[in-house]
């Protein structure tokens, strides 16, 4: 019986994801994207999970891209109907899961490598990891949101080079150009994604929910009208027993404990 594809553990109230293709570094196939997908929603679900930490098995990489040899099989219509609307739709999932998440990037970030971290809200980066959109060297681009995300999240200049190139840049350049957050010995990246996950996890899960969405869906509007929104979200948030539970905590000067309420 194979292994599954997708590995799931929980440690404390954190959702260790383990992308499991190791042989293949983890490239992403479409019954890997579905897993993926299933492994989201339930545990976005799960009221227990407060934080999830997404990881490849093995040393080598996070996510070596896409399956070539899969993608060389589909025409245009093919790829679109079977493969695009999927991986497009899971990484959208992803992006707009209520439940912060974190990337623990422990080697190859390549194509979707990079384009699941980019749908990642946090990005920590291995000392050995390399990251790179070489689709440009096999006559394609990104085309699983990377354009789109990267000239959102990116400095213009530094996505054309990346696209144009194909080239593969290490860590610390990839937090100097504002890809990942900080690079991590590699022999502590999971404990420091993990720590990160913990401290994430004490606070409220209702507000951390409400602030995501503020955050997600207010980036994608115009000023004016994002103002707005949060205007709004904010005070959804003072309807919550959290909100004042933390005030009068602080006030107390004690530790506030958080319902989700």
């Amino acid at each position: 019986m194979s292994e599954p594809t997708i590995l799931c553990d929980m440690r404390d109230r954190t959702a260790l994801v383990t992308i499991n293709r190791p042989s293949a570094l983890n490239a992403l196939d479409l019954p890997t994207l579905l897993e993926l997908e299933r492994t989201f929603i339930e545990l976005e679900a799960d009221a227990a999970v407060r934080v999830i930490c997404v990881t490849g098995a093995g040393e080598r990489a996070f996510v070596a891209g896409g399956d070539i040899a899969d993608l060389n099989s589909r025409t245009g219509l093919r790829h679109y109907q079977e493969f695009a609307e999927v991986i497009h739709r899971v990484f959208r999932r992803i992006e707009q899961c209520d439940k912060p998440t974190i990337a623990a990037v422990n080697g190859f970030a390549l194509g979707g490598g990079v384009e699941l971290m980019l749908a990642l809200d946090i990005r920590l980066l291995s000392d050995t990891a390399l990251v790179g959109v070489p689709e440009i060297t096999l006559g394609l681009f990104p085309g699983a949101g990377g354009t789109q995300r990267m000239m959102r999240q990116l400095p213009t200049c530094h996505v054309k080079e990346l696209c144009f190139t194909g080239k593969r840049i290490d860590a610390a350049e990839a937090v100097r150009i504002g890809l990942a957050n900080r690079v991590v010995a590699a022999a502590s990246l999971l404990d420091e994604a993990l720590a990160l996950a913990g401290q994430i996890s004490e606070r409220s899960p209702l507000v951390m929910r409400l602030l995501k969405r503020t955050l997600n869906h207010g980036s994608e509007m115009p000023l004016g009208p994002a103002l707005a929104y949060e205007q709004s979200m904010i005070g959804l948030v003072l309807d919550s027993e959290d909100a004042h539970e933390g005030c009068e905590a602080f006030l107390a000067k004690r530790t506030p404990r958080f319902q989700g309420r």
